[in-house]
């Protein structure tokens, strides 16, 4: 197993995993998560030095488990170990609550967990990433944020191509993820304004619909909410969840180096295999 190790000189000016919370929460304010959210550290001990840090997309058990291998003391995710409370905190394997098992490795296993969730979703830097993805020219967020309105949810955006059809679209986001996305629409329809948004479409596909998209690039819609959508002129591509938001371990892993982390001491855990189709 690796391990990293430090002298008392160096663990008296290292970064401490307090301030490593503080300074992404300048970055990803906490002011900015939906009310139901968690956001920042929820396990873990502000005053431990960060000796490594692991990035996942979720905090499973197997990424716990990697953090040892990786030597982390700290794992940042996008999404939070629980938005409900568990009901237990017992051992991985034993019947219990499985959020409360991940709690229970993470305290045992000293590793410091933290968050971004919402906050990230409605950031500056989430705004940019699936539209820079798909090479899309952004224009404007759909859903504004209450308390900025420049953040928000969902971005509307420009195609550069004159003649791309939803057929182009679909096959450029299989390229892009490796992933077969779901369609809803007509294939050789002309698509020129594209809206985006990560994770669960929500009340984004009414701001689409509203601000006259061609179509909705998103993790995930309710098969109802696209039926209707699709029957009232939006298209819709879905890339999967897990799979519209395994970029953000990019871009959390570049904001952990920009807040004075080194970047030999960050690690990706791949999640992109979670499952699989046949």
């Amino acid at each position: 197993m690796k391990t990293n190790l430090m002298r008392e000189d160096q663990l008296s000016t290292a970064l401490t995993v307090g301030e490593l919370e503080r300074r992404l929460l300048e970055l990803y304010p906490r002011e900015d998560a939906e009310t139901w959210d968690r956001t920042g550290l929820v396990v873990g001990d502000p005053d431990e030095p960060v000796a490594s840090v692991a990035i996942a997309l979720d905090p499973t058990y197997a990424a716990l488990c990697a953090c040892r291998e990786f030597g982390a003391n700290v794992l940042i995710t996008h999404h939070p170990l629980f938005i409900d409370p568990p009901q237990s905190f017992v051992a991985f394997g034993s019947g219990g609550d499985a959020a409360g098992a991940r709690v229970h490795a993470a305290a045992r296993w000293n590793v410091s967990c933290l968050s971004f969730h919402t906050t990230l979703d409605v950031s500056a830097d989430g705004a940019r990433m699936l539209p820079w993805i798909l090479d899309l020219d952004f224009d404007r967020i759909v859903v504004p944020a209450a308390r900025d309105g420049r953040l928000g949810y969902g971005q509307l955006c420009s195609v550069r191509d004159d003649d791309l059809d939803l057929r182009g679209l679909a096959l450029r986001c299989k390229r892009v993820f490796g992933r077969t996305p779901r369609v809803w629409g007509d294939a050789g329809a002309p698509v020129e304004r594209v809206v985006c948004a990560t994770g669960s479409a929500g009340n984004v596909i009414e701001g689409a619909l509203s601000q006259g998209a061609d179509c909705l690039v998103c993790g995930e819609a309710r098969y109802h909410d696209a039926l209707d959508a699709q029957e009232r002129g939006l298209a819709l591509v879905e890339l999967g969840h897990d799979v519209s938001e395994l970029p953000f371990c990019a871009v959390l892993a570049k904001a952990v180096a920009s807040v004075g982390v080194d970047a030999e001491s960050i690690h990706i855990y791949d999640q992109s295999s979670n499952w699989f189709t046949v």
